[in-house]
């Protein structure tokens, strides 16, 4: 923990909403609202937020809430503020991801993070998801970010996995095939208009999703077209790899991951080998999936490392739910000499993301106490 920090209420994200007033470096929550889509879930936030102030026993100094301005948690941080007359703060997602692991350890020191999501809004205005990040106190930058997929359709491309796994054959120069491959799944209209989509980019913005190369990793093995739920895809590819990993067990860490050396971790050719693969072989292509990335992420991870000379890793972000990843990652630093932390008390996903919120302005305050009243959407 971190005592002597300001106070500050975190209305936290969109899905999985949960808010955290950080007093004395401790953090105090709110029930889990659920998404702020419903609209009970939107009244439930803003009586969490009132008996959260009611329990406060020193001065706010801020209200942090998401970078996004339309997120109802967004709108009730700015009215919350102004009519306390303290700072609303914007905290990037991804940055709230890794400073939420640095507030449960107690950490003061620099670190790299790798925050691995489905969506976040990004400070350039894109859909991040797959970000590579340097954080300490009061300060962080990007370091990089997976390489952009396409969403085809916007939102419908995170409920459509084939989507994903289309826009993957559109930047392998294959996008000939996506209406002969997924017709006979989706139908002729809707895989003839999602390939004109991708060739034109209309409604079809990037992102660096981690979440939806899974998808795309899911689509293209034929593992889910459309799904009923979220990480539905994503779970789907999971279990099919564990089913591999029971027969043969996880391959060995001795052999070393090619080296990352790039601000943009390419997973095109990893998913490019996962199109027509035979179904006898779709669990060892989930379980291939699952490791390569793995040892990518680890070694792009631990370049970064090197790089800014620091010797800790937070792992922040829903993608790490996955414990084929979350192993294999963790080890793979862990052999290389470096620490690795994770969420214990409360979830990797959006449900933590208010600690990291609050922790982030808190720190900001701290570092620079006069000039907090004049903080923007920025930290």
């Amino acid at each position: 923990m971190n005592p002597g920090l300001p106070a500050v209420l975190a209305c936290g994200a969109w899905l999985k909403n949960a808010a955290c007033l950080l007093e004395d470096g401790q953090p105090h929550w709110s029930p889990l609202h659920g998404d702020l889509g419903d609209p009970a879930a939107c009244v439930a936030l803003e009586r969490s937020l009132d008996a959260l102030l009611a329990q406060s026993g020193v001065p706010l100094q801020a209200v942090a809430h998401d970078l996004h301005p339309d997120f109802h948690s967004s709108r009730l941080a700015v009215e919350l503020a102004e009519r306390l007359g303290v700072p609303a703060v914007g905290v990037q997602h991804h940055h709230a991801h890794i400073a939420a692991v640095m507030a449960e350890h107690g950490l003061t020191e620099p670190v790299v993070g790798l925050a691995l999501d489905g969506v976040g809004l990004g400070t350039d205005g894109l859909a991040w998801g797959g970000e590579l990040l340097w954080v300490a106190p009061g300060d962080w930058r990007r370091l990089g970010h997976l390489w952009p997929l396409r969403l085809a359709g916007g939102d419908a491309a995170a409920r459509e996995p084939w989507r994903m796994a289309a826009a993957v054959l559109r930047v392998l120069g294959r996008g000939d095939e996506i209406e002969p491959r997924f017709a006979p799944a989706v139908g002729q209209a809707a895989a003839r208009t999602v390939a004109r989509m991708l060739d034109t980019g209309l409604n079809s913005p990037p992102t660096t999703s981690t979440g939806r190369w899974f998808d795309a990793a899911a689509g293209a093995l034929g593992l889910s077209v459309r799904q009923s739920h979220e990480a539905e895809a994503a779970i789907a590819l999971e279990t099919a790899a564990k089913r591999w990993c029971a027969q043969h067990g996880e391959p060995s860490l001795d052999v070393d991951a090619p080296a990352a050396c790039s601000e943009q971790l390419d997973l095109r050719p990893l998913v490019a080998t996962l199109f027509d693969t035979p179904a006898d072989a779709v669990d060892a292509a989930a379980a291939r999936f699952h490791f390569e990335l793995a040892d990518a992420l680890a070694q792009w991870a631990l370049e970064a490392a090197g790089a800014t000379g620091v010797d800790t890793v937070c792992l922040g972000g829903g993608c790490f739910m996955n414990a084929l990843l979350t192993r294999r990652v963790t080890l793979r630093l862990q052999r290389r000499g470096l620490r690795v932390l994770r969420p214990q008390s409360t979830s990797c996903g959006d449900a933590g993301l208010a600690w990291g919120q609050a922790w982030a302005v808190a720190q900001q305050i701290l570092i620079a106490p006069h000039t907090h009243s004049e903080m923007l959407s920025c930290v």
